[in-house]
């Protein structure tokens, strides 16, 4: 037992690559946390780690291939340090690990652990079975328990995280639109309890964080346990946390699903200072058609009716979305369809792809696939379009003066970089020492992707002595 403890006080390098959305970022953290105990510190660089994780997305095209490349390259590090006499546990994790762990295991035998995003709370025991008892055999585990992983995970760290945290609030897919894979990889959807969120919410806060994002896969299907015991949504926990979380200046939410923007959530954005006045709030496509054939079960006039609900509770809000072009079966009228709602919004900006196939989702199945040609003409005509509406966003915000919550240096130590409250990237020439801090800045020159601005020093004496 003493050598026992005395293996788990002793560092390891812990090495985790992430790839795909904030939830991906979260639960790479989580990981962390929950292998510190264990003695690993996570480390930059796969360089002698003693741990290498791959927490995998299933979304981007080719997503599986980029794992199996991935783990090409970090398998020199592994047979490096075997040659050495020293183990490394190299193990997959995510959604690909969940949606095909049977094709890596096949694939990659020099895999040790291969986990979906629902078990990582079990890691301990997996790596204990790895390196221990059942030394030599392989940690296999894509279930869906019954219970939560956020029941089991260790209080987050109090370590500083940076200004801006995440904070996973709900969990899965019930929406199973046609081309996704996330109800497969992420499991139905599930809420955690209020007072839980809280608690988290607070140790973020008080490790440093000013802002924190609310993470789902469709974070406003929200439906926690509420403190009075009751089910609430998603405005009612923005209420909460304004209220309760000494120091929190800011909160966010991503990502949304139309069907589920009632109107508490709708109004909390005119009645919560906290929220910012920023929504990502993926429509995928403007004709009824296409999104009937996608499954999204809404149609493009109720996405209308949402945005003109948001602009009267917050006239000054800012929008972005996600578009897929030519899925399958779009027709020209479909594509003018988007454009049309494209310009009806003028979004802040947009993330837009080309269909490809996911294998195991309905779409992948349909006949009608629109050819790759077609598909890039159609994606230049949007993006130039919402290229044009982002200039144009960024250019009104100029000679504005806005609070900007400095996260990080920018391209040399005289350049800070921070985020207005509608998600710009701000960047100034400032002192590092501001990172952390939300400063006055006065926006000077608008760019196609940011904008840059400088420091109002009255302003920023003015608000450091009210504090």
């Amino acid at each position: 037992m003493a050598g026992a403890a005395k293996e788990h006080q002793k560092k390891k390098k812990l090495y985790i690559k992430t790839w795909g959305c904030q939830m991906n970022v979260y639960d790479s953290k989580r990981m962390a946390d929950v292998l510190r105990p264990m003695g690993y510190e996570a480390v930059d660089e796969p360089d002698n780690a003693d741990m290498m994780v791959l927490n995998t997305c299933h979304i981007r095209e080719k997503a599986t291939e980029k794992v199996f490349s991935e783990l090409g390259r970090l398998r020199k590090h592994k047979d490096r340090r075997t040659e050495e006499g020293k183990e490394t546990l190299m193990a997959v994790a995510g959604c690909v690990a969940q949606a095909e762990g049977d094709v890596i295991t096949d694939r990659a035998p020099y895999v040790d652990l291969v986990f979906g995003p629902q078990t990582y709370h079990e890691l301990p025991q997996m790596v204990n079975g790895v390196t221990g008892e059942l030394d030599g055999q392989r940690a296999i585990n894509t279930d869906f328990p019954v219970e939560s992983k956020f029941d089991f995970l260790p209080q987050e760290e109090t370590e500083a995280s940076g200004p801006s945290a995440f904070l996973s609030v709900q969990e899965g897919c019930d929406k199973f639109c046609t081309f996704c894979v996330v109800p497969y990889t992420r499991g139905a959807e599930f809420s955690r309890p209020v007072e839980q969120i809280i608690v988290e919410a607070k140790a973020l806060v008080k490790a440093g964080a000013k802002e924190i994002q609310l993470l789902g896969q469709n974070v406003n299907a929200y439906h926690g346990e509420g403190s009075n015991g009751k089910e609430w949504g998603l405005g009612a926990l923005i209420k909460e946390l304004a209220c309760r979380v000494d120091g929190l200046e800011r909160i966010r939410y991503t990502t949304s699903h139309p069907r589920d923007m009632d109107d508490e959530l709708i109004q909390a954005h005119g009645d919560v200072p906290q929220l910012m006045p920023f929504l990502h709030l993926p429509v995928q496509s403007g004709s009824d058609s296409i999104l009937k054939a996608m499954n999204r079960r809404h149609k493009a006039d109720l996405y209308r009716r949402i945005i003109d609900q948001l602009r009267e509770a917050r006239p000054d809000i800012a929008l972005s979305s996600d578009f897929i072009v030519g899925f399958p079966g779009e027709t020209e009228d479909d594509h003018k369809a988007t454009l049309d709602l494209i310009d009806y919004v003028r979004y802040a900006f947009v993330y837009s792809f080309k269909y490809s196939a996911r294998p195991g989702t309905p779409a992948a199945t349909m006949s009608d696939q629109v050819l790759e040609a077609i598909k890039d003409r159609r994606l230049q005509e949007l993006q130039a379009m919402v290229n044009q509406h982002q200039r144009e966003f960024n250019q009104a915000t100029v000679g504005q003066v806005f609070p900007v919550l400095f996260e990080r240096e920018g391209r040399d130590e005289t350049q800070i970089h921070g985020r207005s409250p509608y998600m710009q990237s701000v960047h100034v020439q400032g002192n590092q020492r501001l990172i952390g801090e939300i400063v006055p800045v006065k926006v000077t020159t608008a760019y196609a992707n940011s904008v840059s601005g400088e420091i109002v020093q009255f302003e920023l004496e003015k608000t450091r002595a009210a504090e």
